[in-house]
């Protein structure tokens, strides 16, 4: 079964109000959202209440949860913006970045208002979420088809592009290449985008110019898609010493260049299940003190667009 299946069988477990299915949720997640909190949060003790605030906002906003974004970024969307306000409570005034925007717009809950979000207005439009997953879909797909052709050089420039925000001139000389073979992989990629958008329209679709095919429309959505974050499977095989190029050097590029926050806190929570050292039992800690929130959840299924 595939991973945002068994995800979707899981969360339709939890609306019912199944504890087990409640407590093995904690299980599959809480060692990635505890990596991605202590990396950014000086105290454990901070960290471990930040997961927990995220498994209790994740409950209290289960009723606005959309079934077609991975159940992970949902979680971590949840993880950052508590990160974000613990930092702001403790004075320490965090750097809104691009990707803070986009997660911490996902997120769908603000402090004590389950289903509100730091961007509700832009919720509130439909037409223009249909837009963006009409793009996203596009992206995607020519996404794919780097990966399938092993074109990974390719994929490396447009994601240092579009991803990263970086510019043509240190993109060729972080990756070795003439400036203008950067300009032109990134304007293929492109019109290739353009293609695949003009070929996908439906009948019933949203009308989409092209011509709103920029780097800023692509970036937010690439950010908030995670659209090229490895599969657990395969951060296994490289922390295993197994995986073989061109995975492995575009593995090594994704976590060591572009830094992706969310495979970094995946592989660090490989690499503690690996060292098998004894740890403490956060599942029963985080489901005793959420658990009380799953009956007050609101348990009706999410409206489907």
């Amino acid at each position: 079964m595939e991973q945002s299946q068994a995800d979707e069988l899981l969360v339709q477990d939890i609306l019912r109000g199944e504890q087990e299915a409640w407590r093995n949720l904690i299980a599959r997640y809480e060692g990635r959202l505890l990596a991605f909190a202590r990396a950014r949060l000086a105290a454990h003790a901070d960290a471990e209440d930040v997961v927990q605030e995220a498994f209790v906002g994740f409950l209290q906003s289960l009723s606005n949860y959309d079934p077609s974004r991975p159940l992970e970024t949902y979680l971590f969307a949840i993880l950052r913006y508590k990160i974000h306000d613990l930092l702001k409570r403790q004075g320490a005034h965090p750097m809104r970045t691009v990707e803070d925007d986009a997660m911490l717009d996902d997120a769908l809950l603000t402090e004590g208002h389950a289903g509100e979000t730091p961007s509700r207005h832009l919720g509130a439009d439909e037409h223009r979420r249909r837009r963006a997953e009409l793009l996203g879909d596009a992206l995607k797909s020519l996404i794919g088809e780097m990966r399938d052709s092993n074109r990974f050089g390719d994929l490396q420039v447009i994601e240092l592009s579009f991803y990263v925000g970086g510019r043509n001139k240190d993109i060729a000389a972080l990756l070795e290449l003439d400036e203008k073979q950067v300009a032109g992989i990134k304007f293929r990629a492109i019109q290739r985008l353009k293609a695949v958008l003009e070929s996908s329209s439906m009948p019933d679709s949203p009308q989409l110019d092209s011509s709103e095919v920029t780097d800023v429309t692509v970036s937010e959505i690439w950010r908030r898609r995670r659209l090229t974050c490895l599969k657990r499977s395969t951060l296994g095989a490289y922390l295993f010493g197994i995986l073989e190029d061109p995975w492995l050097g575009y593995t090594q590029f994704h976590l060591d260049v572009v830094a992706c926050p969310m495979c970094l806190a995946n592989l660090e929570d490989l690499r503690t299940e690996a060292e098998a050292e004894p740890t403490p039992d956060y599942t029963e800690r985080f489901f005793q003190t959420s658990v009380g929130f799953l009956s007050r959840a609101d348990t009706s299924p999410p409206s489907q667009a």
